[in-house]
């Protein structure tokens, strides 16, 4: 049995975050291959131990090996990270499916739902891979910040103990705390619909509303989300804790968010696709807001934020009227 820190770990996905986990993974004495789809990406990763493209400055271990072989990068791996939009993950899995180990752990650290279906990255799993073990890791984390070293606290959630042992173990040193939950329903509904209220919140800020207004949506926004994920079957303290309000905090008030970044720049008047061109990275809250509002819909829940955000990028309501109609929205009975 391979013994806690010698594992063999595919990380499948060279963006920040993915870069910054195989980076941490490798440091902590893994045996690590980071795949991308750029061969040529993949190749200065590999030869310059850095990542220019997403982490300037960074230097990754050199024992981090990349390259655009999937077939190589997971050969003999005990866990796979997918690390890949979720607006394509369902595909590849679809396409690439047969050459997955089914004997390995599978390690979601995207966020969001697959286009057109709602579905969750756990149920995109199961449905091309069958019943493999799985495991969420979600949390209050910017990827420039764990790259760095910086400490960091993250949830580690899945249906079995032994799996959400053996993936907090291979994360876990002197700055990285991990906490384990069986609740994967709650941690991926907080991470995914968590970018939704950041554009929310971005663009709150952007017109200068306060943070008054920043509080209130935050507030209302977890509100909504638990109303949902009661609605599914996740745990109320899941949304309480690092993978809830802890990620929701961080990314609708730090700059360093994408999903915000997208929301000022809505608020400066620019369009999404050029808000989206000018951030450079997936922006995952677009999608969700989408699919957010359909889980809302055929899960009979009301979601005013997200039914805002939805109607501001999909049905062209301006952003200024949007924030305006929430703001003066009746309070419900429970909302205090």
């Amino acid at each position: 049995m391979t013994q806690p820190g010698q594992e063999t770990i595919a990380v499948l996905g060279a963006g920040s975050w993915g870069t910054a986990l195989a980076a941490l993974l490798a440091a902590n004495g893994a045996q690590v291959r980071l795949w991308a789809r750029d061969c040529a990406h993949a190749e200065t990763i590999d030869r310059e131990h850095r990542n220019p493209r997403y982490l300037p400055g960074i230097e990754l271990p050199e024992t981090l090996r990349a390259g655009c072989d999937l077939a190589w990068a997971v050969d003999g791996a005990d866990q796979v990270w997918l690390v890949l939009p979720t607006k394509i993950l369902g595909q590849f899995l679809a396409e690439h499916g047969e050459i997955l180990p089914r004997s390995a752990i599978f390690v979601s650290a995207s966020k969001g739902f697959e286009p057109g279906s709602g579905l969750r990255i756990d149920e995109l799993v199961a449905r091309a891979l069958g019943d493999v073990p799985f495991a969420v890791v979600s949390g209050p984390t910017f990827a420039i910040e764990v790259a760095h070293g910086k400490p960091a606290a993250l949830a580690v959630g899945s249906r079995s103990h032994a799996v959400a042992d053996a993936v907090a173990n291979v994360l876990r040193n002197e700055r990285v705390r991990c906490y384990p939950s069986e609740d994967v329903v709650g941690i991926e509904l907080a991470g995914g619909l968590k970018n939704v209220l950041a554009i929310g919140a971005g663009v709150s800020d952007g017109f200068g509303f306060g943070a008054n207004a920043r509080a209130a949506l935050i507030t209302r926004g977890l509100a909504e989300i638990m109303r949902l994920g009661a609605a599914m079957g996740a745990k109320p303290e899941t949304f309480f804790g690092l993978a809830g309000l802890g990620d929701l905090v961080l990314t609708c008030t730090d700059d360093h968010s994408r999903n915000r970044q997208f929301g000022l720049r809505l608020a400066r008047g620019e369009s999404p696709d050029d808000a989206v061109a000018a951030i450079g990275q997936a922006v995952e809250g677009i999608s969700a807001a989408r699919e957010g509002r359909r889980l809302a819909r055929t899960y009979g829940q009301e979601m005013p934020i997200t039914e805002c955000i939805h109607r501001v990028l999909f049905e062209g309501l301006p952003a200024r009227e949007a924030v305006a109609e929430l703001l003066a929205r009746d309070p419900r009975p429970d909302e205090g």
